[in-house]
């Protein structure tokens, strides 16, 4: 039975995703959703996914798994279905799991876990604790998060793929870690997906691993799309340019991560968010146009004059 104060929280929830549906999305139904392929298949997914470390580790408090309910509706309703965690994400699988569960209709999602431990068996138990957690049958990917024991990690991940219980391997890594050994397995390895981080201000990436990635047909997935929140800080109190809102670019987030997707080795990012707000602002870098080569090259020089 339901509280007063679990009912009066629904019910703000309800209120908030009809004012969400039929006000904010409404400017995207006329404009175009950017789609990428992964490159193995040719499948396409959103350019814009949801990424949930810190966000989703909120531990068992129930009016927290509401609040995180609401911020996966609305990232569903604006068109995304990428979503990404890892064992290493505390609480985050379990909370993805009751947040899917909350939602009616068997949302149709791309889903992606990691595989995270020194140990191939425990990694095999991990492996069967994310489809419990997540409640799911197969994964469309899983990765070896951070390159850890991934020589047998991959292994694993293989006979999972073989057994059509998973669609799509891969490997991650993030602040710039272990790029050689990255590299050495995006030349060697069966993998379809690789993640690493790539932004405005953390640009290595297009030097080697992106151009390997264009070059070995393997999606890439971006991570730490705003440098752990420190872009923002650099743009606090400053306006977006008008020659860049003039290309449909409104606000800080949409900034950066059509930088990112305009790269046309980038098949995903996955920023992370609590609150609605900036979900919506997110999600609205999901529809339009893509910056040109000519116009990321103003972005990049003109953000460098914040920092």
């Amino acid at each position: 039975m339901l509280n007063r104060r679990k009912f009066l929280l629904l019910s703000l929830f309800a209120f908030v995703n009809q004012v969400l549906s039929f006000s904010s999305f409404a400017s995207t139904d006329s404009r175009k959703k950017i789609i990428k392929f992964i490159p193995s298949t040719a499948e396409a997914i959103p350019a814009i996914g949801m990424g949930t470390w810190l966000t989703f580790d909120i531990g068992h408090h129930s009016d927290e798994v509401l609040s995180r309910t609401q911020i996966l509706k609305t990232f569903l309703e604006a068109g995304g279905s990428v979503i990404d965690s890892s064992p290493m994400y505390g609480s985050a699988e379990k909370i993805i799991g009751l947040c899917l569960q909350n939602i009616q209709g068997n949302p149709q999602i791309f889903s992606a876990s990691k595989v995270w431990t020194p140990l191939q068996d425990h990694g095999k138990q991990q492996i069967e604790n994310s489809f419990r957690l997540w409640g799911l049958d197969q994964f469309s990917l899983l990765q070896v998060h951070n390159l850890v024991n991934y020589k047998e990690h991959l292994q694993t991940l293989i006979k999972l793929k073989s057994e059509k219980r998973i669609q799509y391997i891969g490997v991650t890594t993030s602040h710039g870690n272990k790029h050689s050994l990255l590299i050495d397995i995006m030349n060697n390895e069966p993998i379809d997906f690789v993640q690493f981080t790539y932004n405005i201000t953390h640009d290595e990436a297009e030097h080697i691993l992106l151009p390997l990635a264009n070059k070995k047909k393997i999606a890439v997935i971006i991570n730490r799309p705003f440098d752990g929140g420190n872009l923002f800080r650099h743009a606090k109190n400053k306006t977006v340019p008008d020659w860049a809102k003039q290309e449909n670019i409104n606000t800080w987030s949409e900034f950066f991560l059509k930088f990112i997707i305009s790269h046309p080795a980038v098949t995903c990012v996955i920023p992370a968010t609590s609150k609605i707000k900036h979900m919506q602002e997110n999600m609205q870098s999901l529809y339009g146009t893509l910056p040109s080569q000519s116009l990321r090259l103003r972005m990049k020089e003109y953000f460098k004059t914040l920092l």
